[in-house]
């Protein structure tokens, strides 16, 4: 396994820079070499491709002669949208900006095997981590403003359709229910591209250059697949949460 790693050059560069601020503060680092580690340095190239595409995008908006880019983007938006109505209904869209973005960075951390250089953001547990929990405190949250404390609280004892003499069963069931979504969203994330990734790497080890790009192409579906499919789950979770008693009548 250890033979399969590479050093990234971008890594290098941060982490000389990190090591070069540490030394100007006089703080004492054990690995310079280690301080910022890879997984953290993707999701920044993460952020600011997300930044630059949205700066770029926003440079260029037009009512009147829209650019391929932003058409793409507009119908992408629509497409989340069109979820958003789906599974929650005329009060889903107020979600969009958050799911959006999960989605976001999900997908172009997916595919960043495909640039030169760079390895997938979510191959890491501690990423995919990351973005469940933000996931699933968002949906909570939501709950919390949108039925109240109070009542949020009650449907884990007493869900829609079950009988109030079950809360004693249903509430660990449903406490259960809902950590366990938590390593649901990032194992499931990490273990394809992680997959996907070590796969790419063994080929590449054994037949370099023509024997890995099938593998690299279905990486990008499996990629853009799994991004979806936690934006689903994510919308979904967030339907639940912010269902009130009149929307389950």
């Amino acid at each position: 396994m250890e033979k399969l790693e590479h050093i990234l050059l971008i890594v290098v560069f941060v982490n000389k820079i990190a090591a070069a601020i540490a030394a100007a503060l006089g703080i004492a680092v054990k690995n310079p070499a280690a301080i910022v580690p890879d997984y953290l340095v993707m999701s920044g190239v993460v952020v600011l491709m997300i930044l630059a595409l949205g700066l770029f995008i926003r440079s260029r908006l037009s009512v009147d002669k829209p650019g391929k880019t932003q058409i793409v983007i507009e119908d992408l938006i629509g497409y989340l949208q069109g979820m958003l109505d789906e599974d929650i209904g005329h009060k889903g869209r107020r979600y969009l900006p958050v799911v959006a973005t999960i989605g976001a960075f999900i997908w172009i951390g997916n595919l960043m095997s495909t640039i030169p250089g760079l390895i997938p953001a979510t191959m890491n547990i501690n990423v995919t981590l990351a973005l469940a929990l933000v996931a699933w405190l968002y949906y909570h949250f939501q709950g919390f403003k949108e039925q109240g404390v109070v009542a949020y609280l009650k449907h884990f004892a007493v869900p829609p359709g079950i009988p109030a003499a079950l809360a004693p069963i249903m509430l660990p069931i449903e406490i259960i229910s809902h950590l366990s979504r938590v390593m649901s969203l990032s194992l499931r994330l990490f273990g394809n591209i992680f997959g996907e990734k070590l796969v790419v790497l063994i080929l590449a080890s054994i037949i370099p250059f023509v024997v890995p790009l099938p593998i690299m192409f279905l990486g990008v579906i499996i990629g853009t697949l799994q991004a979806l499919i936690f934006v689903k789950l994510t919308m979904i979770y967030l339907s639940a949460a912010v269902a009130t008693e009149h929307d389950h009548h």
